[in-house]
């Protein structure tokens, strides 16, 4: 029999294909989020995202009679065409409601409220961008750790302790570890096997003020990241950078906002394994002071330089933090949907002319009956309909490009 080479080539590749999607598609979502260059892809297709901030997500699942509150805020993002929310997969410590009580120790009911926003991200087609912990106090965050290590007897000076301390620096990984083996207890999927999941995030705003330099963040990142790939090469993994420049292209540094925080976003998402960058933008309070047309042009250049440097890294961009807060001066509702609109305008172009910036996430949804959390940029669609429109129209253009 003549055996046609170029035909069972042919074949051998429709079958791989199909194997591939089959796989992938087997979840809520389209599956795994890949990058190729500067761009996202899921099933060899281009994506990009719109969506938004939600941290509280996994606290509030944690009592099935606050769970309503997930669902809800699942179904009003879908409707919204929302397609990636961040959210912590951490509380430490003596915080309200833990999920690491002490290093390694876990609240069972807390993990099981986060296995339910993932199987409720699934349920909708929605992706998760998963951060581990804290740089700020707030659900303990890297105090914690330090703390956890200095009620052991360690001696330690500061908080900044936590980059360089080998016994705090065992304790995150160990939850690491934890996060990312768990199994899920409704989906029945390992963290590390579940599409649903985006990315994970090493830490939400890393800072280091006791090196300006850049080497100990440098350093520690190298470290966190090449240890989450060893556990798990199928997600991707981002820092959690809110973008500032450092020593490694000093003229850079005249976009700051007049200081520097120990990150550097072009050597930090230089190393191996970091697949994507991000930057965060709060020009109320970075450049408090100055009036919403200064904010804005901050905030415009902000994201062009990233997405210019983004590109030269080869690497995706996502905006995981912006948004104007109810407290600043000569606020409306109005305002805010202009600032937002001028973002969603760049992050759009940036994205239909091929550029690095493939979305943004806005700081953030809330759901009814959550006044006691409100830090002032939190946005309730049933409240904000004009909010929610700019936002949906967002989504159709972004899934013009999907």
């Amino acid at each position: 029999m003549m055996i046609n080479k170029e035909l069972i080539g042919t074949l051998v590749v429709i079958v791989l294909l199909l194997r591939s999607v089959t796989s992938d598609d087997s979840n809520g979502n389209g599956g795994f989020v890949r990058t190729s260059g500067t761009h996202f892809v899921v099933n060899g297709r281009l994506f990009y995202t719109n969506g938004f901030n939600a941290y509280w997500l996994m606290y509030m699942a944690s009592d099935p009679s606050d769970r309503s509150k997930i669902s809800d805020t699942f179904e009003e993002a879908s409707r919204l065409g929302v397609n990636v929310i961040r959210t912590w997969a951490f509380s430490d410590g003596g915080y309200n409601r833990p999920l690491q009580v002490s290093p390694g120790s876990y609240n069972e009911q807390m993990f099981e409220g986060l296995d339910f926003v993932i199987s409720e991200a699934k349920k909708h087609g929605i992706y998760l961008i998963l951060s581990l912990v804290n740089n700020w106090e707030g659900f303990g965050g890297k105090k914690q750790y330090v703390q956890w290590a200095r009620d052991k007897g360690h001696y330690l000076n500061s908080d900044d302790d936590f980059f360089t301390d080998d016994v705090v620096k065992q304790y995150y990984k160990n939850h690491i570890k934890a996060v990312l083996t768990r199994v899920n207890s409704i989906t029945g999927l390992m963290y590390n096997d579940d599409p649903s999941i985006f990315a994970w995030e090493l830490i939400n705003e890393p800072r280091c003020q006791n090196d300006l330099s850049g080497r100990i963040l440098q350093n520690w990142i190298t470290e966190m990241t090449n240890y989450v790939k060893s556990i798990d090469n199928k997600h991707l993994l981002e820092i959690g950078l809110e973008g500032f420049y450092g020593e490694s292209v000093p003229e850079r540094k005249q976009f700051n906002p007049g200081y520097e925080v120990g990150t550097d976003f072009i050597s930090n998402n230089k190393i191996q394994g970091v697949d994507f960058a991000t930057i965060h933008a709060y020009p109320d309070q970075w450049i408090s002071g100055s009036n919403d047309e200064a904010q804005l042009t901050f905030t415009k250049n902000w994201l062009e330089s990233h997405i210019q440097d983004a590109a030269a890294l080869g690497k995706p961009l996502l905006f995981t933090e912006f948004g104007k807060s109810s407290r600043s001066s000569g606020y409306n509702v109005s305002v805010r949907d202009s600032f937002l609109r001028t973002i969603y305008d760049a992050i759009y172009a940036s994205a239909r002319a091929g550029g690095a910036c493939a979305g943004g996430l806005f700081w953030q949804v809330m759901a009814q009956g959550m006044e006691g959390w409100s830090d002032g940029y939190e946005v309730v669609f049933s409240q904000c309909p004009s909010t929610a429109s700019v936002i949906q129209q967002q989504s159709r253009r972004i899934a013009g490009l999907n």
